[in-house]
């Protein structure tokens, strides 16, 4: 059975897969094969002329394009990482439609440019996304997906001048960032709240996959303000075996103590598309990419 796209030949030779993805091949046994799930980073979307690389229109056509896709494979859920608009709330109307067209359950992740909407609309972003809460976790067989909030304090997420944005600004300057203001960072409530969520995935003994918008690792000037105090909080825990994000259009890759630390590539970028499918099974993460992205195998550590 050979199943074909831009990317991606799947050949099945008995009780083996035969993946011919971006020029490469993987044998891998069938029963290996766990569960997957699709990923997208930085759709951009806004009614607007091209800046660069940036192709602001076209990331309506290329949303369209993976959702359809997405809709041919066998997928646990979706989930995408942030930056879903460029900026003005009218542009979620034409987005949400198209992603709501997956038949697999679907996730959002805050990014900055979620936010580039008028002051008094800020408030409403979460809830026109379809999020109760600004950060979340749920449980895919055994494994725990934790979603954060990488704009908890962030001057892109609250009205100017209003006590959130003031809050921004002292921490800013209080703790000598020298990265740019469009970054943000988590707040003492959501890394106890993350904490909690990972101990109790330790002491069930489940699988985590992080997700934000915002990089932590390696070093880059996109990284979130307080990498460092997230890095650190997950060192603690064995069960940690990623870190999945958008933000950096670039893309990049690390592993530090054996959590795997993945920045997708922007869908916005170029009239190439860019998205990825994550398959996870005993013993690795294994990134297919479609357009752009690259494909790699992430060994999962014990």
């Amino acid at each position: 059975m050979i199943s074909n796209n831009s990317s991606v030949c799947i050949l099945a030779l008995g009780s083996w897969v035969l993946l011919l993805t971006n020029g490469c091949s993987v044998l891998k046994a069938e029963s290996d094969a766990g569960f997957s799930f699709g990923a997208i980073a930085d759709c951009q979307y806004c009614a607007a002329p091209d800046k660069g690389v940036r192709k602001y229109s076209l990331s309506k056509d290329k949303l369209k394009s993976c959702v359809d896709v997405f809709n041919t494979l066998d997928l646990e859920y979706v989930v995408h990482l942030g930056d879903f608009i460029d900026r003005d709330f009218e542009n979620f109307d034409v987005l949400i439609p198209i992603y709501n067209q997956l038949r697999v359950p679907k996730y959002q992740v805050l990014g900055n440019h979620d936010f580039s909407v008028a002051d008094d609309l800020k408030k409403n972003v979460p809830t026109k996304m379809g999020l109760s809460s600004k950060y979340y976790d749920f449980e895919v067989k055994g494994w725990r997906y934790v979603v954060l909030d990488g704009n908890d304090i962030s001057f892109h997420a609250y009205p100017k001048h209003s006590d959130k944005y003031e809050e921004a600004a002292e921490y800013y300057i209080r703790n000598k960032i020298q990265s740019p203001k469009w970054n943000g960072a988590i707040g003492n409530r959501q890394l106890s709240w993350l904490r909690n969520v990972i101990e109790n995935a330790q002491r069930n003994d489940e699988k985590v996959i992080i997700f934000c918008h915002f990089p932590v690792f390696p070093a880059n000037p996109h990284n979130l303000w307080n990498a460092e105090d997230v890095i650190s909080l997950l060192e603690e825990f064995s069960c940690v075996k990623a870190y999945i994000n958008g933000h950096n259009h670039k893309g990049g890759y690390g592993i530090k103590e054996g959590i795997h630390y993945l920045t997708l590539k922007g869908m916005v970028d170029t009239e190439r598309t860019s998205y990825a499918v994550i398959g996870i099974n005993g013993d690795g993460i294994e990134v297919t990419g479609y357009g752009r992205e690259e494909s790699r195998v992430m060994t999962i550590r014990k």
